[in-house]
C-alpha cells in the first residue's frame, strides 16, 4: 500500500453540524507511504473515528476511502485480514488488551500470527520501554501507562505500510515519549513505514511532514 486517501469524508453523526472544522473532513487528503503525519484534534471531532474507518472496524461515514485504488467499503472479510495482518498497523486509543493476559502474552498473541519479532526483539522493547519486569504480570495489575507501552509493542510486532497510532502517547511522561518515539520512528524507517498518529495535546516526539487539524 502506498497511499491512503480521503475523498469529501466525514463522520455520520458530524453531518448537521455546520461549518465542519477540519482540514481532513470534506476535503481530498492522502497520507503517503514513508512520511509521518500528526493529526491533532478535540475529544470529539473525530480522530479515533478516523482511525476505526482505516482500521474497518466502522463504516459510518460518507464520502470514499481508498487504500490505493481500493474502495474501503468494498473490502472483503479477506481482504481485511490481509490489511490488518501485512499492511496496517493499528493502536487504538482504548488499546485492546486482554486483561487476564501477562503483557506478554497480549504481545504474543500478534506475533504468533505474523512472526515479525524474535523474542529478544519483543524483550528488548520491553526493557527500553522501562516494563521489563511487567514481561509475566497480568495487564489487569498494570498502570494505564504501562498498559499503553504493552499496546505499542504489539502494534509494532508486524509488516505495516501504515503504522495508525491514536493518541499512543497520552499517558506517557516526556522521557517515555521520546523512547517509544525511537522506537516507532526505528521501525517505520526499516520498514518504509508511513506513521499517522493522532494527539489532544501530547503528541508522540516524531519529527512530522504534515500537522492536520480536526
Amino acid at each position: 500500500m502506498k497511499t491512503i486517501t480521503l475523498y469529501n469524508t466525514l463522520p455520520a453523526v458530524f453531518a448537521e453540524r455546520e461549518p465542519v472544522p477540519s482540514q481532513v473532513w470534506r476535503c481530498e487528503v492522502s497520507f503517503e507511504r514513508g512520511r509521518y503525519y500528526l493529526v491533532s484534534a478535540e475529544s470529539g471531532t473525530g480522530k479515533s473515528s478516523l482511525c476505526s474507518y482505516l482500521y474497518g472496524y466502522r463504516r459510518d461515514y460518507e464520502g470514499v476511502m481508498r487504500f490505493d485504488e481500493r474502495d474501503l467499503r468494498s473490502l472483503a472479510v479477506e481482504q481485511w485480514c490481509y490489511v490488518r495482518k501485512h499492511e496496517l498497523a493499528y493502536l487504538p486509543q482504548d488499546m485492546k488488551l486482554f486483561a487476564e493476559l501477562t503483557a506478554l502474552e497480549n504481545v504474543e498473541l500478534k506475533n504468533q500470527l505474523t512472526a515479525h519479532k524474535t523474542r529478544r526483539e519483543i524483550e528488548d522493547f520491553f526493557e527500553r520501554l522501562d516494563i521489563a519486569d511487567k514481561l509475566h504480570c497480568p495487564v489487569a495489575k498494570l498502570s494505564i501507562g504501562q498498559q499503553q507501552r504493552v499496546a505499542l509493542i504489539r502494534a509494532l510486532c508486524q509488516p505495516a505500510d501504515f503504522i495508525v497510532l491514536d493518541e499512543p502517547v497520552s499517558h506517557l511522561d516526556e522521557q517515555r515519549n521520546h523512547i517509544a518515539a525511537a522506537i516507532v520512528d526505528e521501525e517505520a524507517r526499516r520498514m518504509g513505514a508511513g506513521v499517522i498518529a493522532t494527539s489532544v495535546g501530547n503528541p508522540l516526539q516524531l519529527t512530522y511532514h504534515s500537522h492536520l487539524e480536526l
